[in-house]
């Protein structure tokens, strides 16, 4: 075989010709110091605040700290292999995570690694984990419900898309449970849920893995976990990354809901970082921008505008307090930067009133802007009500006489917390709220004794939806409210009286 000596050397000319020369310059440090999932570093002056970091070993890390001579870092990955002396270069970007409908389903740890051992996630979309909040200009009011299924939720603390609502108690009360019951009834309500589990129980995460599994709610849902035996670093930023996933689809338009269970452990996770990097400690030995950790992520919960794309975010952040103490340094900053709390109590949980939520102190800022026009009216005193039955029940444990008016309110007060109750993953529809809330407080179920009430309300449940169903329609989903629908569902619930009456009637005389 001949070479042409004239095309090779045509090939070459052309060859250099094109030739760019890339210079690619890379800023590299060593490690002073290595331990407790940080290193210092000397030698990247030019590292930027957040900046990713690579190691030698090929394990990554961000810029926590700028100091004069060093540079603080948070490892994120196995820090037992990083020894003092090991190279360490920038790389010029942010910390980002994977993003976009693949991550539907899945479990992930806060980098969006697998680790639900079904393969790994195809996705060429990443969202920065750290993004700035959207501005005053690019939301608009909170004013679509957001229904959580639950009716002491729904009925006098009510959500919206778009808010930010706290759950707050001690542990053991429910908080999680309020939650899971949020996402599963989002099911069919095209939005995305994010469950962030930080410095949970593996053993806990896993159980809500597979109670969204057998309630088909896994599948429009991510689990980001960074549980109590990962590093405090990917416990600090597991609630960024949550955020991150939801601000993806936020962009695109979509409802989404992300649940931070807690922010009392990410707030442990910060101030452990912090004090290993010796930055000043404040109260409690949390750092001094403790507040701006948290409000630096709620306030990323949001409702655009629709120049925007008219998405929206709603936060669901929890947080545990010790022996109710409600007024401790990080419950009470959640509590100010929030729109309102969902405060539930060891006592009435233990008096098995479950949810154990605590009317007087659990409030919405949002409101009845939140609420459907039915909801709004059906439930407008019942809080009020409420209240004021506490207050008679204290007052009638004194064991004085009292006139059949008070006695009526009392009854009437017992009556409504046991409607009020509910087993844990059962949400129910809007329409059967509406309906139960308003044969409740309108004295449709009086009479009716204590202990047959839970019986009682699904026979009313079932009574309306199979025999009834031209009023669930009128209903419209509760979006419907006015006379006419008000007067099929008085005379529905009337007819309704008369049978359960006859029933208990007939029942005491047996029993005689």
């Amino acid at each position: 075989m001949k070479f042409n000596a004239d095309e090779i050397a045509s090939v070459l000319r052309s060859e250099i010709e094109n030739f760019k020369g890339e210079l690619e310059t890379t800023e590299v440090g060593r490690v002073l110091e290595v331990g407790d999932g940080i290193a210092r570093c000397y030698g990247l002056s030019g590292a930027m605040a957040g900046e990713l970091v690579e190691f030698e070993n090929g394990v990554n890390g961000v810029v926590f700290n700028l100091e004069e001579s060093s540079v603080g870092l948070i490892i994120l990955g196995d820090y037992l292999e990083i020894e003092e002396g090991d190279t360490v270069k920038s790389t010029g970007k942010l910390l980002s995570v994977p993003v976009g409908e693949a991550l539907l389903g899945r479990v992930v740890d806060p980098l969006g690694n697998p680790l639900d051992g079904k393969g790994p996630i195809v996705t060429d979309q990443t969202w920065l984990l750290e993004t700035a909040a959207p501005g005053v200009i690019d939301r608009k009011p909170v004013t679509e419900p957001l229904q959580t299924g639950i009716k002491a939720v729904d009925s006098m603390t009510p959500i919206g898309r778009g808010q930010r609502e706290l759950i707050i108690g001690d542990r053991k009360t429910g908080k999680t449970a309020v939650a899971l019951d949020t996402i599963i009834n989002q099911k069919g309500k095209d939005v995305i849920c994010v469950y962030v589990g930080c410095g949970q129980r593996d053993s806990a995460i896993a159980g809500v893995a597979e109670v969204l599994r057998e309630h088909g709610a896994l599948e429009y849902t991510i689990i980001v976990s960074a549980s109590a035996s990962d590093p405090a670093p990917l416990q600090y930023y597991a609630p960024y990354a949550g955020a991150a996933m939801c601000e993806y689809f936020m962009a695109q338009g979509k409802h989404t809901l992300v649940v931070y269970d807690d922010l009392s452990k990410q707030a442990q996770a910060y101030r452990q970082l912090s004090l290993l990097m010796r930055r000043p400690p404040g109260r409690e030995a949390y750092p001094g921008d403790v507040f701006y950790a948290h409000s630096r992520l709620l306030e990323r919960a949001a409702k655009l505008s629709d120049e925007n794309g008219g998405g929206s975010m709603t936060a669901l952040p929890i947080i545990e307090t010790l022996e109710g103490e409600v007024s401790a340094y990080i419950p009470t900053n959640v509590i100010s930067i929030t729109d309102g709390q969902i405060y539930l109590e060891p006592d009435l949980f233990n008096a098995l009133i479950r949810p154990a939520i605590n009317v007087g102190i659990s409030v919405s800022r949002v409101g009845g802007n939140a609420q459907t026009k039915a909801m709004k009216k059906v439930a407008g005193g019942l809080k009020l009500d409420l209240a004021s039955f506490r207050e008679l029940e204290a007052f009638a444990q004194l064991g004085t006489e009292l006139d059949k008016a008070t006695q009526k309110r009392l009854d009437r007060g017992y009556t409504m917390v046991e409607l009020l109750k509910q087993p844990q993953f059962d949400p129910l529809s809007v329409t059967d709220q509406v309906i139960v809330i308003h044969a409740g407080t309108k004295g449709y179920l009086d009479g009716v004794p204590v202990d047959q009430l839970k019986e009682v309300e699904q026979e009313l449940r079932a009574f309306m939806n199979d025999e009834k169903s031209e009023v669930v329609e009128a209903l419209d989903g509760g979006n419907a409210w006015n006379d006419d629908v008000t007067s099929m569902l008085d005379s529905a619930l009337d007819e309704f009286r008369i049978r359960i009456k006859e029933r208990i009637e007939s029942a005491e005389a047996v029993g005689v």
